[in-house]
């Protein structure tokens, strides 16, 4: 990793906080609290349960509560903020736009592009990408090698596209998302009429639209509506590996770990969260502030915010065998208890 050499006087000047200190610490990357003695790290502390890390950290600058004003005084230098988890998220958004490797502005020689697709200034299109008829890439907008737009499709202004994506005919993709490499969008939903032992194919006719600032993790996919569109909401943040079906809503600012499978159709509110390898079944609706744990299974409309927590807990086979054996005769435990209850009154 190539090491830079940042002066935390200039972090202070950009983001806010306090310093306290010395004016002259320079720092050359951002490390966790705990990490080895190295030169010049700055590391942050959001949990004051923590806050012991404060007289062993090697670090040359924390950023911590406003509150611990007099344990920071110890270090070299601090940053003292009335959010430091927050501070550190905006710093590493600084430190990503000054060192983050940039491809070239331009269209790359070896990428395919519509004579029809419409490119804004200042956009990238990488190598052996394409961008077919009709297309729209706006202002600022990164298209990562060997992706694909599809004809009609849009990507909105300074949205980053990494290697390998496909965004599908048709579809919208807002403005500042950011899509990891491996992401489909407009994959056809998973839509099929029995007949006689076989399936027929049901065409998928609508399309997908993605609002502003969603990220969506690597190989991710939404598949693309069968007549209306599959909406993903402003500020939505998808992990990798989540499989989003055809006409399924999000709304904005929900946020789903890794492995989440959402079926067709079901709509989830603004605010919510779905813990990892969570499974959200079909036609179902999730209120606003809905927080599903991992693991769960939703097989129900859930009416009312708060956590829902549905798996069995992790025991030795043993135990588990015996619980699981003892569930299946829980109906009928519960018919005996009340026999026995109206016996006694």
């Amino acid at each position: 990793m190539i090491q830079q050499a940042v002066p935390v006087s200039q972090i202070v000047k950009d983001l806010g906080g306090e310093l306290i200190g010395a004016n002259d610490t320079v720092v050359s990357r951002i490390a966790p609290l705990d990490a080895p003695n190295e030169p010049g790290f700055i590391a942050f502390l959001s949990n004051p349960k923590y806050r012991a890390q404060l007289l062993t950290t090697q670090a040359q600058c924390v950023i911590v509560h406003s509150s611990l004003r007099e344990e920071a005084s110890a270090r070299p230098s601090a940053i003292l903020s009335d959010d430091p988890y927050l501070y550190f998220a905006y710093l590493t958004q600084w430190w990503a736009a000054r060192f983050r490797p940039k491809a070239p502005q331009g269209v790359h020689p070896s990428a395919v592009v519509d004579p029809s697709a419409h490119i804004e200034a200042d956009v990238t299109i990488g190598p052996l990408a394409v961008v077919e008829a009709g297309a729209r890439v706006e202002a600022g907008a990164v298209i990562g090698p060997h992706c694909v737009v599809g004809a009609r499709a849009s990507i909105g202004a300074q949205t980053r596209l990494s290697a390998h994506v496909a965004v599908g005919y048709d579809c919208h993709i807002g403005a500042r998302c950011i899509l990891h490499s491996g992401v489909v969008i407009g994959a056809d939903g998973f839509g099929f009429a029995p007949l006689k032992g076989q399936w027929i194919k049901i065409e998928q006719l609508g399309a997908v639209r993605i609002g502003n600032d969603v990220e969506i993790g690597a190989n991710t996919c939404v598949d693309r509506g069968a007549l209306d569109d599959t909406i993903i909401g402003m500020g939505v943040k998808l992990d990798n590996l989540i499989q989003i079906g055809h006409n399924v809503q999000i709304g904005e600012n929900s946020a789903m770990a890794g492995c989440v499978g959402v079926a067709g159709s079901t709509r989830i509110g603004s605010g919510c969260t779905v813990g990892g390898a969570a499974m959200v079944l079909g036609h179902l609706t999730l209120a606003d502030g809905v927080h599903v744990s991992a693991a769960t299974v939703v097989s129900s409309s859930i009416h009312k915010p708060g956590q829902y927590t549905g798996f069995f807990p992790l025991d030795d086979n043993a135990s588990w065998e015996k619980n699981a054996a003892t569930l299946r005769h829980l109906h009928a435990l519960r018919d005996r208890i009340r026999a026995l209850e109206k016996q006694n009154k």
